[in-house]
């Protein structure tokens, strides 16, 4: 039966696997064999992961896969990608491959400001506190001089801070609404740290302002904190070419394929269920990128989606046109990433991928995170609108079935061969074994 331990983070990883194997496992030695065989040999590399987080007792691996023959603003890329799910690297690199000869990828960045906040409580008169921060915001800018010395001097730092009125959402509730550029940090520390120091300084300043009564001097800070949404970090992906250089076969017009295309967007566009899922598309592309090169891929995913809901409903992300003869496909996304700090200078991975993008700035990199996730759209618009989803998808898949049942490499070969030809499903592969192992 599980129980509770005390003092676990205080415990050696052995004995942390110790405990964890012999209270929650049937089989405990099976446990810890598996725990330790995903180890690295190299004991300082192994140290070096078990110390990016807390209570590690492994390590959980994901393929890092390459996707080559990107063409981004005239500069050929072969783009990292971290990911588990099958066909996404696949996907990616055929929609590389179809505009390597039409032009490539563009890309512009439209903007890199990021945004923070300090939350507080104020009951008093407003004026008075619009007063008060007149007076005290060039003070707030000051006080937080020695932690901005460093990034001013890279020409990033504090842009602006606003105070903002929310009481029509919550009684006594206002915020000092701030905005940073933060160069090629993701400059979640930076932010964070200057926010908390605004606040220090807004609340003791309170305390000598003369324009506030007694009571309106104590006002509430409530939390500090930067957000992850970013709507004005944004970057700008597109692919443009004639209708008529989009057919690549006989089976369908470069016309006819353009409309079902522009037609199954717009679908995106107002249906969020159709939404949802397009837009997860785009994240396989993003989501690979962003974990291969060290950024924090949940804070750009919760940025993102709520950019797709911006105008009150949740819609498509990217968009397309046909116009002139021409069509384009296109979106704007929010990405805050860095190039420096974090994992950046410290996984040996990371490192590698961004030297692959050849050591990108952070604007480079929301070109190429963007590019990736728009390729993957692309692709996957594609197929739904022309073979279908699940040709290819299942065809990537087929190897994941295969080793579920353990298939040896004489197996693979001869299964590989016969469902090349053939409809790839769980249940054929699973009677295509069975028949095999008979024989």
């Amino acid at each position: 039966m599980s129980k509770t331990i005390a003092g676990f983070s205080k415990l050696s990883k052995s004995k942390k696997i110790d405990w964890i194997a012999n209270t929650y496992f049937a089989n405990a030695e099976n446990t810890k064999a598996v725990l330790k065989q995903y180890w690295n040999d190299n004991e300082k590399l192994q140290q070096l992961h078990d110390e990016f987080i807390e209570n590690t007792i492994s390590n959980y691996y994901l393929p890092l896969g390459v996707a080559p023959n990107f063409l981004i603003n005239e500069t050929l890329y072969a783009i990292p990608m971290a990911i588990e799910e099958s066909s996404v690297v696949a996907a990616a690199s055929k929609a590389a491959k179809f505009w390597l000869d039409r032009g490539g990828f563009k890309t512009t960045v439209i903007s890199t400001t990021k945004i923070g906040q300090v939350h507080f409580m104020f009951h008093g008169d407003y004026e008075n506190l619009k007063s008060f921060f007149d007076t005290v915001k060039q003070k707030l800018i000051t006080e937080a001089k020695p932690l901005t010395k460093n990034m001013e001097a890279r020409g990033g730092g504090i842009l602006d801070i606003e105070l903002r009125d929310k009481t029509a959402d919550i009684e006594g509730y206002y915020q000092l609404h701030a905005s940073f550029e933060t160069l090629d940090a993701m400059g979640a520390n930076f932010i964070n740290s200057c926010l908390e120091q605004f606040a220090k300084t807004f609340k003791n300043e309170a305390l000598l302002f003369s324009g506030f009564s007694e009571e309106e001097k104590h006002l509430e800070i409530v939390m500090s904190i930067l957000s992850n949404y970013v709507p004005e970090c944004l970057v700008r992906a597109e692919v443009s070419c004639k209708v008529e250089d989009l057919s690549e076969n006989k089976a369908i017009s470069g016309k006819a394929f353009a409309e079902k295309f522009v037609r199954a967007v717009n679908i995106a566009e107002v249906e969020p269920y159709r939404a949802v899922t397009h837009n997860k598309g785009i994240m396989n592309g993003i989501d690979a990128v962003v974990l291969a090169t060290g950024n924090d891929f949940r804070a750009v995913e919760a940025g993102v989606h709520a950019y797709a809901s911006r105008n009150g409903k949740y819609s498509s992300l990217s968009h397309s046109k046909i116009e002139n003869g021409i069509f384009t496909f296109w979106m704007e996304i929010p990405l805050a990433l860095g190039t420096v700090g974090g994992l950046t200078g410290l996984h040996p991975l990371v490192k590698l991928a961004l030297e692959l993008l050849h050591k990108p700035s952070a604007k480079e990199l929301m070109s190429i995170v963007a590019v990736a996730g728009l390729a993957q759209n692309f692709a996957a618009l594609r197929s739904l609108t022309t073979t279908g989803i699940q040709k290819g998808h299942m065809k990537m898949h087929l190897m994941n079935i295969l080793n579920q049942f353990e298939a040896n490499d004489a197996e693979k070969v001869i299964l590989v061969e016969h469902f090349a030809n053939n409809p790839v499903s769980h249940s054929a592969v699973v009677n295509a074994i069975n028949n095999l192992r008979k024989e």
